[in-house]
Order: structure tokens, then sequence, then C-alpha cells
């Protein structure tokens, strides 16, 4: 991005002159793996519902500002009460009203690299310090003892579980021992959650850790990212914050006819997801024959590998064979790493097929 002018440098916020916007490097392909995305078909019946659901929504109204019906329906799937939901334009606007909310100038943001940009991006842009507790250099896992010894010097934190891009984890004492030494509201993003083993989600902590609260997302699992819809569940308190500080009418009518008709219908989404995981573990068979290739075999969408001269392999792919995946060796820590999202089973033999030509051209 180029850099503002110096007109526009002096009229922006003074923590705002040298913003940079999360970038996610998009360039149209025949196949898209870099953003995460569920690249499967709707399932069947599903779709026909959210057109149905679209054509009979009236146009010329505001939409109900909390999403009720969508938020009651929610609540119900995950076995809360309404107050416990707040409903988003998409897990975007959640974490920055997190932010907004709970951050703000003088106020410091756990954050646990490397993980998903946008966190920080956001307390840039709500003026939220950050607290960054990196890694292990290897495993990639959260440094559990290194993060919990920062917890009591913020004010809030974010802990991705599956994070982005590692696809770890988080194991449930660590997040309640997090809650409890963090003075200050602690969010869990479970973007991925559906693809993670049975279990995996925070949810039963939401009983005895009050300032926890877990972000969900339509995006990923139900190949809705199209449509801008993500929730947050929390204690009642907590959720009064968020609807306090949301913009008016941020969820259009169009996003919560389509989200309801797809929640009615979740069941409908787990043979997907069932597939993108056998597929993962597939990917992760294929690759790991290669002694060059480090691969982390986290619990998401996606997959993170290390491949010798990393960029120069992800932009043969893109420009030779049309395949877009994600260069991550700009972020410390992830050196000569990409992130590759798990598709369909015709484009992951594409793929490996590619990377097995381009690795040994590179090597």
């Amino acid at each position: 991005m180029a850099e503002l002018s110096e007109r526009m440098r002096a009229y922006v916020q003074p923590h705002l002159a040298n913003i940079e916007p999360y970038d996610p490097n998009f360039t149209p392909c025949r196949i898209n793996l870099s953003a995460n995305e569920n690249t499967y078909p709707v399932p069947e019946g599903v779709r026909e519902a959210v057109d149905a659901a679209l054509a009979a929504t009236a146009l010329n109204r505001y939409p109900d500002p909390m999403s009720e019906e969508l938020r009651c329906e929610l609540a119900a799937w995950h076995g809360v009460d309404p107050a416990c939901v707040c409903v988003g334009n998409g897990g975007d606007e959640l974490l920055f009203n997190f932010l907004l909310a709970f951050g703000g100038r003088g106020r410091t943001l756990l954050n646990c690299p490397p993980t998903f940009s946008e966190y920080e991006f956001f307390a840039q842009l709500t003026s939220t310090d950050v607290r960054n507790v990196a890694r292990d250099r290897k495993t990639l896992a959260v440094d559990e003892r290194a993060t919990l010894a920062a917890a009591s010097r913020v004010d809030l934190a974010i802990l991705t579980s599956p994070n982005n891009p590692t696809g770890d984890v988080a194991s449930s004492s660590f997040v309640a021992q997090l809650c409890r030494a963090v003075d200050g509201p602690v969010m869990v993003d479970e973007a991925y959650i559906e693809f993670a083993e049975a279990g995996a989600d925070k949810q039963a902590l939401l009983a005895s850790c009050p300032n926890l609260v877990i972000l969900h997302t339509l995006s990923k699992a139900f190949g809705a990212a199209g449509i801008r819809c993500g929730y947050v569940i929390a204690a009642p308190d907590m959720i009064e914050v968020f609807s306090a500080v949301r913009q008016i009418y941020s969820v259009n009518v169009l996003t919560q006819a389509a989200a309801l008709a797809m929640v009615h219908r979740r069941d409908a989404f787990a043979p997907v997801v069932e597939q993108i995981r056998a597929e993962r573990a597939r990917i992760v068979r294929a690759l790991e024959v290669d002694e060059r290739l480090q691969i982390w075999e986290g619990q998401g969408n996606f997959l993170l590998v290390r491949v010798p001269s990393a960029s120069e392999i992800r932009s043969r792919l893109r420009d030779e064979y049309s395949i877009l995946v994600r260069d991550f060796s700009y972020m410390p820590g992830l050196a000569d790493c990409l992130r590759i999202t798990v598709g369909t089973p015709e484009e992951n033999d594409e793929l490996l097929a590619a990377l097995a030509v381009l690795i040994n051209e590179e090597a």
C-alpha cells in the first residue's frame, strides 16, 4: 500500500498516520487455496433453502438490530440463553468491537504470535498497546509459562484455537488459567473449531470463567464467508457491551436470512467437515515423505508447511499453475512457510502434483 499523502497524514488521527490495512494478498486464480475458505459446494438442499429465504426477505425495512431469530437459533444450538449471544457482521466486526470496548489508550492486549494478524491491526486502530508473547520457535505451540507470566500485566487477551496459521488447539486447562490470570476479558477465537477433534471447544469453561468470550463464524465450516456472519458467546453482561458498541444494523437482512437457513440445516454440513478432515490427513501423508518439508498438522481446514524457497514456489504456483496459497515467510518465526487451505480432492490433487514438480526444480 502506498503511504498516505502529507495532506492525509495531517488529517488523520496521529496513531493512524502509518497504518497498513490487512492484506489477504489475493490474486485472481483458477484454484484459490489461500484464504482458508470452504471450497466445497453447499450441501444438497441447503442452497435451495437459502435462496428461498432470500427471495422472501423484504428489502425496504431495516434489519432486526439484534438478529433475534438467528440469535435464538444459535443459542438453542449451543445450549445457552439468547442473552449470551451477540451476532455480528462476520467475526471481524466482533473482534474489532472487542478491542473497541475493552482496549484503548492506556490498555494492553496479550497476543501470542504467530497468529491472525488482524488482532494487532485492530489494536492499532483502537490505540491499544500489544504485549506479544512469542510461541515456541520449533513447535509453534503457545509458550504457556511465559504467557501466564505476562497475563497479570495486561488488560485483555486473545487466543486462537485452532490457531491460524499453525492449527494447534489450546488446552482447556490453559485457557482456564489464562482467564484467572487476566484481570479483564479473554477472547478465544474458535473460527475453525468445527474442524478440530471433538471436545476441543471451550464453551464448558463459560460457567467458571465469567470473563471468557468465545468467537464463532459461519465463514469456514458453513462455507459462508461471503455473507459475513459471526457471533460471540459470553456472559450476559459481556454481551450487553457488544450490543452497546456495535454499529447500528450491522447485520443486514439478507445475511440474517441466509445464516438462519444454514443454521437450521447445520447437520447437512457434517459430511463436508469430515471430508475436509480426511483430505487434510491425506495431504499430510503425501507431503511427509519429502524430508525437505516440515509440516504442522493442525486441526483447522489448512496446513502450515515449511518449504525451501517458499516465496518463489508460491509465485510459480500462481503464475504457472494458477493455484494460490498463502506465503507467511514475512511473519517472524515462519521463514519459508506456506499456509495451504484444504480444498476438494481434485484441487488437492492438482496442488500436490504442482508442488512435487516445483520443489524438485527449486532444490
